[in-house]
């Protein structure tokens, strides 16, 4: 006796961009077709510390599948990826290296702040640990919770592709993000 067949219904659609298309052509703008390539294949750098960590490696795992979203390819060199996923408590020692990886990557590059420790020191209000991560580097999307559910985290990914497909290629060359860039004393 043969099974049904099961379709996977978890399967993500890319959505095309605004444009003209015609009989075997489509036209649209150059920074759509750059957003929507950034924006599908985002190359995560996880920076974890405790126990956000791990719901970060049930993200990643065959039930919730990050690689879903275009974040199949985890790096561990910050030359490389352009989505630093900090998660867990970083004290203030931890600080410097923190901003130091986020320097090395390229740009464009974007950061979130997955769980209570890394958006505001959850629990942790004392003088070793950093009461959030945007004191030191700025951050695009804060993912709630201690720790937050793998879904928390799989919504987290997708705002920040939402982020990614509309963001124009001029924005970093901008007077608004070289003043946050300032702020931060980054050059």
């Amino acid at each position: 006796m043969s099974r049904p067949v099961q379709f996977n219904t978890n399967v993500k659609v890319v959505e095309m961009p605004e444009g003209y298309s015609g009989e075997g052509f489509f036209a649209t703008s150059f920074d759509k077709v750059i957003g929507l390539a950034r924006k599908n294949s985002i190359w995560p750098l996880p920076f974890a510390t405790s126990c956000c960590g791990i719901e970060f490696m049930a993200t990643m795992a065959a039930h919730y599948d990050l690689a879903r979203f275009g974040s199949e390819r985890l790096g561990f060199t910050p030359r490389q990826c352009d989505l630093l996923m900090v998660m867990g408590t970083i004290a203030k020692k931890m600080g410097p290296v923190l901003r130091q990886v986020y320097l090395q990557m390229a740009e464009p590059r974007w950061v979130i702040a997955v769980g209570a420790c890394a958006s505001s020191g959850g629990i942790f209000d004392t003088y070793s640990v950093l009461q959030g991560i945007d004191q030191i580097i700025p951050v695009d999307v804060y993912v709630p919770g201690c720790p937050p559910r793998p879904e928390a985290i799989l919504d987290g990914v997708m705002r920040v592709q939402d982020l990614v497909g509309q963001e124009s290629l001029r924005r970093r060359h901008s007077d608004r993000y070289k003043d946050l860039m300032n702020s931060y004393g980054i050059q």
